[in-house]
């Protein structure tokens, strides 16, 4: 089975792509939705991470506070790197049992953070959603309602537009309408089926 690494920075469009490949009939993880589910309630990962970062990391509720700690481990370095430790070795081995279950020409796997990670090697090909920051920028501030200097801490924590284009096998420039982008997805997806048909078994 092909695999293709989907990525791009915040609010360039991998969600808009993702689901335009999955309308295809394309299986589509999302590495997000799995790192939501390991930190359910019961999960060994969130309990390491209440351990490790403290009972302020759980709501009222008892679940994760996701905004409460994003905005911490986005400010420090060395915690983003303590909660990445807990969280990506129990989103690959949930990523590794999906990939199991499927039987399909290829997959997308959808993974934000795929180049900050190192993680481009483990798929055959890269697709990267490209757009110039300034776009980023205003999605964001007008998307979810962040605030200026929330959006540089976020940009600066991820790998640079250059960063990304470099590790690229394939680019989808997203600076129009999602219309736009259904043939360019259209594209890639019957070139992608033909490279998994003529794969040596």
């Amino acid at each position: 089975m092909l695999t293709i690494g989907l990525t791009g920075g915040i609010a360039s469009g991998k969600s808009t792509v993702a689901d335009l490949f999955s309308q295809l009939g394309v299986p589509v993880i999302d590495t997000d939705q799995l790192a939501r589910e390991v930190v359910e309630p019961g999960e060994p990962a969130l309990q390491h991470v209440v351990a490790t970062f403290g009972p302020s990391a759980l709501d009222a509720t008892g679940r994760l506070d996701r905004k409460a700690l994003r905005a911490r481990v986005f400010a420090d370095p060395i915690l983003r790197a303590q909660l990445e430790a807990i969280l990506h070795p129990a989103i690959r081995a949930r990523l590794a049992a999906r990939l199991a279950a499927l039987n399909s020409p290829y997959v997308v796997i959808a993974i934000p953070l795929l180049v900050e990670t190192g993680q481009h090697t483990r798929f055959d090909r890269v697709l990267v959603v490209d757009c110039p920051e300034s776009l980023q920028v205003a999605r964001l501030l007008s998307r979810d309602g962040e605030t200026a200097s929330g959006v540089k801490a976020i940009l600066a924590a991820q790998a640079t537009r250059h960063e990304r284009l470099q590790l690229a096998d394939d680019v989808i420039e997203n600076t129009g309408t999602p219309e736009a982008l259904v043939p360019h997805v259209e594209a890639l997806h019957r070139r992608y089926l033909a490279m998994a048909h003529n794969r040596p078994l």
